[in-house]
């Protein structure tokens, strides 16, 4: 059953064609208001979220859908100890379509190995947050028109940024894009993300502390908060998180036509006279992220009706490692197998296909 746990899921002719889907919806909405009567999608939020959800539901209520579902894991039966596979089974039951929010890394693809309906990652832990970056490419294509040859800063947390690491692992694929990474020390990109994701594809990147030094280059600048529940002790949180705050004196050095986006909730890392200023896109990012999801929705819908299956994976090991990260769903549930992807064969290393954590053989 196809599902999209990753944005890489999907190939970039796919990628166009929900682009082009989204586009039309936003122009001409009247045309899809019927496109699901007598579908059924489910919200799996086992996480807070306000507009991931939301633009969930509305999106399929805007398809003549329906939805059921949860926005708190505490009234589900995961609370009892329910296994992330037996509540895949039990929703493909009852629903056409699933959204998933988890805490743990990984949820998600465990849902789609034992669902018999489509299953959508709408973020789990510090991983991956694909159809948030759906919203933001709608929203950089609407703005800027293109996705070759710009110049992307992506500031904050990126170090449990999923929505950060979805969004770098989509623009690899377009032509000389450059990425500027702009946080703290503590919080820079993961080192896999760097090796595996931006080198391995020749993405050109550069690391700086400086968001002053930076802005004037940029034809995206994509903010990002610091993330509270990503951290294990409050004190590291509280030194952190004013690390970056946007203001209107800053964006006196930005070009007119820079774009900023941010996956939003902000917290005050931009500053509320920064939303009149025309460049501020991140509001209507959020309308995209609801026409993405719509034009998400149809084609998963569809690729069930036509028996379109995922890719086999490749290169897989089976319990022959084990993960030890505790934000991993195959650390937490027991019973799931340890599948580790091999990466490089010369030197064994792998990583593993829930979180990405690193092993060798």
């Amino acid at each position: 059953m196809r599902s999209l746990i990753d944005i890489t899921d999907f190939s970039v002719e796919e990628l166009y064609e929900l682009l082009s889907v989204a586009s039309d919806i936003g122009e001409h909405p009247e045309k899809y208001s019927d496109a699901c009567r007598g579908k059924k999608l489910a919200t799996l939020f086992f996480e807070p979220s306000t507009r991931t959800r939301l633009s969930f539901e509305a999106a399929m209520l805007e398809l003549g859908g329906s939805v059921v579902g949860f926005s708190d894991a505490g009234s589900s039966s995961a609370s009892k100890g329910e296994s992330m596979a037996d509540t895949a089974r039990v929703i493909s039951c009852y629903a056409d379509i699933m959204a998933i929010r988890h805490p743990l890394e990984g949820a998600p693809y465990v849902a789609s190995q034992n669902a018999t309906i489509p299953v959508i990652n709408a973020g789990d832990g510090g991983h991956c947050h694909p159809t948030q970056t759906l919203a933001d490419l709608l929203t950089i294509y609407r703005e800027n028109g293109h996705f070759d040859n710009l110049t992307v800063g992506c500031c904050g947390d990126l170090k449990h940024g999923r929505t950060v690491h979805s969004l770098l692992a989509a623009l690899t694929r377009y032509k000389n894009v450059k990425v500027v990474l702009i946080s703290p020390k503590e919080l820079q990109l993961p080192g896999y993300m760097k090796k595996e994701v931006l080198a391995k594809n020749g993405m050109s990147y550069v690391e700086t502390e400086s968001l002053e030094d930076a802005i004037p280059e940029l034809d995206v600048l994509y903010m990002t908060r610091i993330q509270r529940e990503r951290f294990d002790r409050a004190e590291d949180y509280n030194r952190l998180k004013d690390s970056y705050v946007l203001t209107a004196e800053k964006m006196k050095l930005a070009k007119e036509s820079m774009r900023v986006l941010h996956p939003l909730p902000r917290v005050n890392e931009i500053s509320v006279k920064v939303d009149d200023d025309p460049r501020a896109a991140y509001f209507r990012q959020a309308l995209n992220g609801k026409y993405m999801r719509m034009a998400l929705i149809l084609k998963l819908l569809k690729d069930a009706e036509n028996g379109v299956q995922m890719p086999e994976e490749k290169n897989i090991l089976v319990d022959e490692l084990f993960c030890d990260n505790d934000r991993c769903i195959s650390f937490t549930e027991q019973e799931i197998p340890h599948k580790f992807k091999l990466v490089n064969d010369e030197t064994g290393e792998c990583r593993c296909l829930y979180c990405e954590a690193k092993k060798f053989r």
